[in-house]
């Protein structure tokens, strides 16, 4: 076994060595290693697109569902519902089955005027203490109760 010269490190790269390589490997490596980057990762961007066009789809469909359950709330109410007290009605209906429908004041059609209504009521005597009421008319059903005090126009 030979002994290296003294003052020289055995292990240390000969002239013309790539450093990290013994002297008498073959080969040597193309490219040097990346710089080393400090932090975390940076994940590659999103795809473009989808996540924002479905989110707005579903938001779409809310807004749908809730104007067609709203409008078919507010278009299956009756005009007993909706009238207010000064407007004008008209009987579609018969005596026994009234089908009042809310009118012109000025029409000839208009056969009673609301003097009063009480919501969330089927008590029709509430109407005998009424100034100028001469009948009563009462809805009961469909979600909501309501008591029209009438006055005859004709």
């Amino acid at each position: 076994m030979t002994t290296p010269p003294q003052g020289q490190n055995p292990y240390a790269s000969q002239p013309g060595t790539p450093a990290g390589q013994q002297p008498g490997q073959p080969g040597s490596p193309t490219q040097p290693y990346p710089p080393f980057q400090q932090g975390a990762p940076v994940p590659p961007p999103a795809p473009a697109g989808r996540g924002g066009k479905k989110a707005l789809r579903i938001v779409a469909l809310i807004v749908v569902a809730i104007v067609v359950i709203a409008g078919k709330w507010y278009l299956g109410r009756s005009d007993a519902e909706t009238v207010s007290v000064g407007n004008c009605m008209h009987n579609d209906g018969t005596t026994i089955k009234p089908d009042l429908n809310t009118v012109d004041c000025s029409s000839g059609d208009a056969q009673y005027k609301v003097v009063e209504k009480f919501d969330d009521s089927t008590d029709d005597s509430k109407c005998k203490n009424v100034a100028d009421a001469t009948i009563s008319y009462i809805q009961s059903g469909s979600g909501h109760d309501v008591v029209l005090c009438l006055k005859e126009t004709k």
